[in-house]
């Protein structure tokens, strides 16, 4: 949410004084972007859906030379027929994307590229490097190691652990490497790791799997707050809570409301906003619209949540 009013405000504001403001655009040759994104399938998405939409609307608004063509898959394979859609059917200049897989996508993306279209890749990147333009992502390491660094410093050396990976991808083996190393040397034991999806209903398998395994579970890095929310619902139905605490991530709101309530099962949580598609999409329209240089990777930090903070990153009314 703040991100996308600092690029509003900041680097979109000066480049409309820099270019003299929309009649530039008015006057320029008509471009199509495309948006490939993944469905709002919990809550992280359906808010980067929101954000998208939202910011969609209103670059529409203020650049009419600008056409968008938005797409959402709930599977790679939908993903590539939509971008291999766009290409034969729409033409289009530009194509922002998050993956929805890492590996199925490089291909597809690379040959959009290829063909000599701006590419902006999000949040998930691809697995090969070089392909895109523009990459814009919340800090996946970061995301990581701030998790890491607050188990190493609230559990007792011999503590067992539990965690959660999301759908595989680069960013999840950046988040899990950065997490495993900021473990390093405070003899932490993670019992086991497995695919939750980032998906509420497959973090509650999961997690019944790992209760039904490990009497004795200190803490779960669930590592995304949709996923917290389904590791909390299979700890309750085996009444544990009184065993462990659970981090998850993103910001949820829900979530954030109960570190600002002093909930002990959810001590802290970090930051990854899912505005972080409106400034891919804000960045990639002024690759058309002004001069300024719009390649390279934007990297947006990722910050601990704790009781003490929360209410600056409690936003009653977003959607998510």
């Amino acid at each position: 949410m703040k991100r996308r009013s600092l690029m509003q405000g900041g680097a979109l504001a000066a480049v409309l004084a820099m270019t003299g403001g929309v009649a530039v655009a008015q006057e320029a040759e008509k471009k199509i972007i495309g948006v490939a994104i993944p469905s709002a399938t919990h809550g992280f998405m359906g808010g980067l859906n929101w954000h998208a939409q939202d910011t969609i609307k209103r670059l529409g608004a203020a650049y009419p030379n600008l056409e968008f063509v938005l797409s959402t898959a709930g599977n790679s394979a939908k993903q590539v027929n939509d971008i291999e859609d766009m290409m034969a059917t729409r033409n289009i200049d530009a194509l922002v994307v998050l993956p929805f897989e890492s590996e199925p996508l490089t291909a597809p993306i690379k040959a959009v590229k290829e063909a000599g279209k701006f590419v902006t890749v999000v949040d998930r990147g691809l697995s090969e490097e070089g392909i895109e333009d523009l990459y814009v992502a919340g800090d996946n390491t970061a995301f990581g190691r701030v998790a890491g660094e607050y188990f190493k410093a609230n559990l007792k050396p011999g503590a067992k652990i539990v965690v959660l990976r999301g759908i595989p991808t680069t960013l999840d083996n950046e988040r899990v490497e950065a997490f495993q190393k900021a473990l390093d040397g405070s003899q932490i034991e993670i019992l086991d790791m497995q695919h939750g999806n980032w998906n509420r209903d497959d973090a509650f398998n999961v997690m019944q799997d790992y209760l039904s395994k490990y009497p004795q579970i200190d803490a779960v890095w669930a590592a995304d707050d949709d996923m917290a929310i389904g590791v909390m619902e299979a700890i309750a139905a085996a009444k544990r809570q009184d065993e462990m605490w659970v981090i998850g991530g993103a910001g949820m709101k829900d979530i954030v409301k109960r570190i600002m309530d002093g909930d002990k099962q959810l001590p802290v949580d970090v930051t990854y906003p899912p505005a972080l598609i409106s400034s891919a999409l804000e960045m990639t329209a002024l690759h058309f619209v002004s001069n300024a240089p719009m390649t390279g990777r934007f990297i947006i930090g990722s910050q601990l949540i704790t009781p003490e903070n929360a209410a600056k990153f409690y936003y009653p009314d977003s959607p998510f």
